[in-house]
């Protein structure tokens, strides 16, 4: 009896794992749980329908816009005895991803509005990427150019545009986090705007 336990015991001791292997095995699963997981590539940019449900009207005018920004008169915030007018004016929104800005004056001259591109590029920071391009958006007739901008590296992209309504000509420049953004806001901005002269 004596013989078959020990013969158990030796066969158990046989079996059972060696101090060795039990470390090469642990060394092992703790190199494998320290090895990075897959991180799947993001998918590519695809632009994302606009929210333009925001409508600014004032000045006799409307635009759409998202409905997280407000504009502010850029001409009251650097003379409030100077804001804005009917005539001319000067209007700016921002959020974390995106920047519009919307100029207007007086235009005795209607036909021709390109003289509005310099009013709304910054020389310091942006620079047109194309030749201005004639549009069509609804009933306006509009020019058109992509800008590179280094206002802000969050915002590297944009778009430039001008036209006449109403005895007006209005700039429209927005910075953008991807290059098909601006056109797509212009598009989606103007669809919704309105114009018109007070007779003054």
């Amino acid at each position: 009896m004596k013989h078959l336990l020990l013969a158990f015991l030796m066969l158990l001791s046989a079996c059972a794992p060696r101090p060795a292997e039990t470390r090469i095995r642990i060394a092992v699963q703790q190199t494998v749980a320290s090895l990075p997981t897959y991180t799947p590539y993001p998918p590519p940019l695809t632009p994302t329908p606009l929210d333009l449900k925001g409508l600014f009207c004032e000045y006799q005018f409307c635009l759409g816009h998202p409905p997280d920004m407000a504009f502010f008169d850029v001409n009251a915030q650097r003379d409030p005895t100077a804001p804005s007018t009917y005539s001319q004016g000067w209007l700016a929104a921002y959020n974390a991803a995106l920047f519009i800005q919307v100029r207007w004056q007086d235009a005795p001259a209607a036909g021709e509005n390109r003289f509005m591109f310099d009013l709304a590029l910054d020389p310091q920071v942006d620079e047109r990427r194309a030749a201005p391009t004639l549009l069509s958006i609804g009933e306006l007739r509009l020019w058109y150019a992509p800008i590179a901008t280094r206002a802000t590296p969050l915002l590297p992209f944009g778009g430039v545009a001008s036209w006449t309504c109403g005895g007006r000509a209005f700039a429209w420049k927005a910075y953008t986090p991807h290059e098909a953004l601006a056109p797509e806001l212009l598009k989606a901005s103007l669809e919704r705007f309105r114009c018109s002269d007070p007779g003054r």
